[in-house]
């Protein structure tokens, strides 16, 4: 690698850690926001609508491919992922000066969601760019190493993220940091704003797409020509669904939603969760350029669909194990606890709630959804016509007559029974960063590096998979699309409908069939009908 391939990886690698550290700051902090900007509603819908404001920002990114895409393959990489940058940065900034509800009212959460929109439509144009513009300084043979080193950069700001959190939050207490040092890690995003702005300007245009400029090969309308004409739109699709789709939601499953699982249904503290993630994190993102480089060999299609499947296969046994070492009280609970909602039949609903907009007041739902926010798994059973609604745990009936969220004799009784209390001894709980050593902490931490490893796997080719499935003229525009939607609506809606589809069975796993459905369709669509890329001349 020469001198000057080395300093295009490390600005275009820079600039992305940047613009995804703006990005995953907040869904690192969706509870804190939520307790911000959502305060007006209860706890569950508050936490739902933080979740699902994080997912706006996923929502627009294939717009943002789509706008940013056509600039891109018009204008130029460089000038397009400077714009880019420039609107994340300015709009992370700006939340950490934004007033919060309690201050400016309904108007605080509609700023919050409008700056997600800006976040999401620049991210949208930022990492088909940044991909494109490395690839096409590749040389032949190396294209899924060179890439590899853009895949690194989600970690790296995940990773950068949560270390600027955990800095912040010891540093402060965790009173002042809820209260207004989250704002802190936003803020000081300015710099790093200022440093990827300096280096991007010493970059020149990428020589593939200057070589098609000077030739005057260039498309005047990347759109149609990307989807509009059936050859590429096609092309498209089979990206998507074979390829993206899949390593969309191993990606967000195998960090996210892990994240999510291990404080809102495993009920490990923020500070700990975060510190595990970001141990599996620090441990397995080597892995993106070892398969990255792999793929230069073995072919990019074979990588990422195996990850797809392992992924499939081993999620039920992987997350239970997490909850054996992070929570044993709640998994011994779940299996020698029998907990039902006996009511009318009539008087129950359907609790499946993504977008947190229905508000349950039936005492049959109000009881089923607040035994899932405490993590209990129960079934319901029918009573007779107009009959009342109560929960029987292990046998003995406990009256359920409260439309609120909330029942401290339901909650006795389930904590009677075995259900551990918030704060309870056995819940894994890390001392200080360096805590790793227990065995407790270290089995979790290796349970959580074998799903990043999944995500290095699927992740690590993908963006070499991508870039030499389009011809030049289009290609930003057509890789951003289905990277986009395969990332941003599969794998960006997954934390808030995996929640939903927990709180309405009653069973803390069923949410991962999300992520497994989805997969398996990309290992099966891939397998028959996506071509593999690896020896492709990508200078036509």
């Amino acid at each position: 690698m020469t001198k000057d391939e080395r300093f295009v990886i490390l600005a275009s690698s820079l600039g992305t850690v940047f613009e995804w550290y703006d990005f995953y700051l907040y869904g690192s902090l969706a509870s804190i926001i939520g307790a911000q900007f959502f305060s007006a509603y209860p706890p569950a819908t508050r936490d739902i609508f933080a979740l699902l404001a994080f997912a706006a920002g996923f929502l627009v990114r294939p717009f943002g491919a789509i706008v940013f895409g056509r600039i891109g393959d018009i204008v130029g990489r460089k000038y397009t992922f400077l714009v880019t940058i420039l609107i994340m940065g300015l709009s992370t900034f700006i939340v950490g000066l934004l007033p919060n509800a309690a201050t400016i009212g309904i108007a605080a959460p509609i700023i919050l969601i409008a700056l997600r929109l800006l976040q999401g439509l620049a991210l949208g144009g930022e990492y088909g760019g940044a991909a494109t513009y490395v690839a096409e300084h590749a040389p032949m043979g190396k294209r899924g190493y060179y890439t590899s080193f853009i895949q690194t950069t989600a970690t790296l700001g995940l990773f950068l993220s949560l270390l600027v959190i955990l800095f912040t939050r010891t540093a402060l207490g965790e009173p002042e940091f809820a209260a207004w040092g989250w704002r802190i890690p936003f803020l000081v995003s300015v710099l790093l704003l200022g440093v990827s702005v300096w280096i991007r300007l010493r970059l020149n245009e990428s020589p593939v797409f200057q070589k098609m400029k000077d030739e005057g090969k260039g498309s005047k309308a990347p759109l149609t020509e990307a989807f509009a004409n059936w050859s590429n739109a096609k092309l498209v699709i089979l990206a998507l669904v074979g390829g993206v789709m899949g390593q969309g939601v191993v990606w967000y499953t195998g960090q996210f939603y892990a994240l999510f699982f291990l404080q809102s249904i495993l009920k490990v503290d923020g500070y700990t969760a975060n510190l595990l993630i970001a141990w599996s994190l620090l441990l397995g993102t080597g892995f993106f350029i070892v398969f990255g480089a792999m793929s230069d060999k073995v072919g990019r299609k074979p990588i990422i669909l195996a990850g797809c499947l392992i992924a499939a296969l081993t999620f039920f046994p992987i997350f239970k194990m997490i909850t054996t070492n992070a929570n044993p009280a709640l998994e011994k609970a779940i299996e020698n606890t029998k907990v039902e909602v006996v009511a009318d039949p009539a008087g129950c609903g359907d609790l499946f709630n993504p977008v947190g907009t229905r508000i349950f007041s039936a005492p049959c739902d109000t009881a089923r959804a607040y035994l899932a926010q405490q993590s209990v798994k129960y079934s319901t059973s029918y009573g007779a016509a107009g009959s009342g609604v109560k929960v029987v745990v292990n046998g003995k009936d406990v009256a359920y007559t409260d439309a609120k969220a909330s029942n401290p004799a339901v909650l006795a009784a389930v904590q009677g029974a075995g259900y551990p209390k918030a704060g309870d001894a056995q819940i894994v709980k890390m001392a200080h960063p360096f805590d790793i050593f227990r065995p407790q902490v270290a089995a979790v931490i290796g349970l959580l590096f074998i799903l990043v490893l999944y995500v290095t796997m699927v992740y690590g080719p993908i963006a070499a998979m991508l870039v030499e499935l389009f011809p030049t003229r289009i290609r930003y525009t057509s890789m951003s699309l289905p990277y986009h939607i395969g990332n941003g609506w599969f794998g960006g809606l997954l934390p808030a409908t995996a929640f939903a589809i927990v709180a309405s069975t009653g069973d803390i796993y069923a949410g991962l069939w999300y992520p497994i459905i989805f997969a398996s369709i990309t290992v099966v669509v891939g397998f028959f009908f996506l071509p593999e890329t690896k020896d492709v001349d990508i200078t036509k």
